[in-house]
């Protein structure tokens, strides 16, 4: 493995832990296919395909790997063999599942649930990799400005950050929202082929993968042009919820509580109706998992874990802000791994 992957000794750990979280669930055994679960567990990128390839992971005994002999080749680069797992590879015409039902010997169920806890705890390799890309995808950030000029297309403007997105380090773009004027009162506008104007506000929502794997996901504002002195207020409020909630993440408090914390700053100034999502999702290996921080949920904030803080406010037809960075929860806080001014950034125009 090259050196931007992590050691065997980091998913030797994490089978352990797996083969114990799953005895202490009470079953016989995991079965991992091709996902984001499988990369976690041994680094593979095997990918879906109709002939199974599996992770068979008992509580009690040794993993083994099955895989169609013709698809062995997808497991280079992984930490299978640096792992020494057994490879029971299968050929077409033989029964795959005979292979993994006769190292467990059950009928399999789901059991999202055993590596849920898991992933949701980022190892120190895991927050590294977490601030190598936040730091990558502030670098993009950086350079957005210059991008943002009347006459051009939310489509120029993204493709301009997608090239960004990789010449900073990123592997590959996971998304881009370019939301201006009108369109940035729609939180999950992608781009279109709206030209920028003077007095536009403009959302912009970016992340990639970052090798090895884990993601980046961050929001910031610019405004093309001063704003609106009503714009500016709003915004104001916006940035100090966004604090608020950062400022409430430390162990022991619950999902919901963050959650509160910027949605009670905006209802203050009356505007909690038009905070209209979750204040923000859990990211690693997949840009969306959990934890989320949301209202409902009790879950309690355990230091590892690693999360987006992403208040926004719409105004349908008109304009919107979101102000997002990834926070990773420490022992006595939060550590932040976006670090680009909060403000709302005014791009002069000539």
């Amino acid at each position: 493995m090259d050196s931007h992957r992590f050691d065997a000794g980091v998913y030797a750990r994490r089978l352990a832990a797996a083969a114990a979280a799953t005895a202490e669930a009470g079953l016989t055994g995991l079965v991992i296919t091709p996902g984001y679960d499988l990369r976690y567990l041994v680094g593979s990128r095997a990918q879906t395909f109709e002939r199974l390839t599996a992770l068979v992971l008992p509580a009690s005994g040794d993993p083994a790997v099955v895989v169609p002999r013709l698809e062995l080749a997808s497991l280079k680069g992984s930490a299978v063999a640096e792992l020494g797992l057994a490879v029971r590879d299968w050929v077409d015409g033989e029964d795959p599942y005979q292979l993994v039902g006769g190292a467990l010997g059950v009928l399999p169920i789901l059991a999202t649930d055993v590596l849920r806890g898991l992933r949701m705890v980022k190892e120190e390799c895991e927050i590294d990799a977490l601030r190598k890309a936040g730091a990558a995808i502030d670098r993009v950030h950086a350079r957005v400005p210059e991008f943002l000029r009347p006459g051009r297309t939310e489509a120029d403007v993204a493709a301009d950050i997608a090239e960004a997105i990789v010449a900073e380090g990123h592997s590959e773009v996971a998304f881009i929202i370019v939301g201006s004027g009108p369109h940035a009162a729609d939180p999950h506008h992608s781009h279109s082929d709206r030209e920028l104007q003077v007095g536009d506000i403009v959302v912009v929502d970016i992340g990639g993968a970052y090798d090895p794997g884990y993601h980046s996901d961050s929001t910031r504002t610019y405004s093309i042009g001063e704003p609106k002195a009503d714009v500016a207020e709003r915004y104001s409020v916006l940035h100090r919820a966004q604090r608020a909630a950062v400022d409430a993440v430390r162990p022991g408090v619950t999902a919901e509580q963050v959650d509160a914390a910027a949605r009670d700053v905006l209802a203050e100034a009356g505007l909690a109706e038009f905070f209209v999502h979750r204040t923000g999702h859990g990211i690693g290996l997949s840009v969306h998992e959990e934890p989320y921080i949301v209202a409902g949920n009790d879950l309690q904030l355990t230091a590892g874990m690693a999360f987006s803080i992403e208040p926004g406010i719409y105004f349908p037809g008109r304009w919107g802000a979101r102000i997002e960075d990834i926070v990773v929860v420490t022992e006595d806080g939060a550590l932040a791994v976006n670090n680009r001014p909060h403000e709302l950034f005014v791009v002069p125009v000539s």
